[in-house]
């Protein structure tokens, strides 16, 4: 089945896409955070941004050494993949101000590689994302975008125009049509894919060229549309802190629960940023639809409207409960866990809060645990 080439894609983050298109003489940069507008970018410069992950480690002793214990996880994870060597492939990396531990990642990458020769990659750029939504903050955001793609023109001798980047707009749009299509699916009342696979999907989409996303998904959706299976258990939907961890989910599927949607980075978080086509200042709509969408804590002043999204969502998924995750020491989303418990309390829907590490560092038996407990209340 196509979900096997996910499943393998996912697997790691250079993944054979990734390799093929390095070895063609492409250049490939990470990115820290889903919200930084850059993927069309990199493809109208003949590039390929991916999504930086961390699910080939048993440990953080780098992470821990620079960051210390009472830390978020992910970011200290991303700096262990570095040090251990696992990420010199990359051309580039951007990293961002999504939360504090998240910005000292740039920190503390750059001291690590004082130490470690060939910790960074030659080009490493420092992208700030501002944290309310008005005018005022768009155009700086959007002066932003423009000087981040001038580094690029001078740094890799490349050349960015409205018209390679209106035709980017339009492939990423449409590979984000088929991720929404892909949640249609999975609130169908027979749910013809697991949760744990579904997350495969979202990380290949962030993971690999967009023109080779594209041509697996439509292939996928076919045979997902017209299949007869049907995963069973009781439906839930998840939000929270970052996760492209299959292990997770598998673990909490496996006490008969399937999660059939989300509101997260590694997935429909991806899809939101729908962005203006042929428009004749595409940068400008670039910038308007990765901030004007964000829906995260990080951004001030917004809960409301999150708290209003996440149970239209979780309506529309057909869910029974939500699995209301963070991260150890992820005070964003732990703090906003709470209040969408007591919104989505007071709605009827049952709630379980969760908390983990990241990745492969997660404790599956005890989530395991928790999960069958909730799912048996439901």
């Amino acid at each position: 089945m196509m979900i096997d080439k996910f499943t393998e894609i996912h697997a790691s983050i250079y993944n054979s896409y990734v390799q093929e298109f390095q070895a063609n003489g492409g250049k490939v940069i990470g990115i820290c955070y889903s919200q930084v507008p850059v993927p069309e970018v990199y493809h109208a410069a003949g590039m390929l941004g991916i999504r930086l992950r961390a699910n080939q480690i048993t440990a953080t002793t780098l992470g821990d050494a620079h960051f210390g214990p009472v830390v978020c996880s992910f970011p200290k994870s991303i700096l262990q993949m570095a040090g251990e060597g696992k990420l010199k492939f990359l051309d580039g990396v951007v990293t961002s101000s999504l939360c504090d531990t998240m910005r000292r990642l740039d920190d503390c990458w750059r001291r690590a590689a004082k130490d470690m020769d060939g910790l960074l990659p030659p080009y490493h750029y420092y992208f700030a994302v501002p944290h309310k939504k008005y005018d005022f903050n768009l155009e700086w955001f959007t002066e932003e975008l423009r000087l981040h793609v001038k580094t690029l023109e001078n740094r890799f001798d490349v050349k960015i125009t409205t018209e390679s980047l209106n035709h980017s707009i339009k492939l990423h749009n449409h590979g984000r049509r088929l991720l929404r299509r892909l949640d249609d699916i999975r609130s169908r009342p027979g749910v013809p894919i697991s949760g744990t696979d579904a997350l495969s999907v979202f990380v290949a989409a962030v993971s690999m060229p967009m023109e080779k996303f594209v041509e697996l998904t439509e292939t996928l959706l076919s045979e997902l549309e017209s299949s007869p299976k049907t995963v069973k258990g009781k439906k839930l939907f998840m939000v929270g802190s970052v996760n492209d961890d299959r292990a997770f989910i598998e673990s909490i599927e496996q006490t008969g629960a399937v999660v059939v949607g989300d509101m997260m980075s590694f997935g429909a978080k991806y899809y939101e940023n729908m962005i203006e086509e042929d428009s004749d200042d595409p940068l400008y709509e670039i910038a308007r639809a990765y901030l004007m969408n964000l829906n995260h804590p990080r951004m001030f002043g917004r809960f409301k409207e999150r708290s209003a999204f996440l149970a239209e969502r979780v309506k529309q998924s057909g869910a029974q409960g939500v699995i209301l995750q963070n991260i150890r020491f992820c005070d964003m989303h732990g703090c906003e866990n709470s209040l969408f418990e007591n919104d989505l309390t007071a709605m009827g829907i049952p709630c379980l809060k969760l908390e983990r590490e990241y990745g492969p560092l997660v404790e599956t038996e005890r989530v395991k645990m928790r999960a069958q407990a909730f799912v048996e209340r439901i």
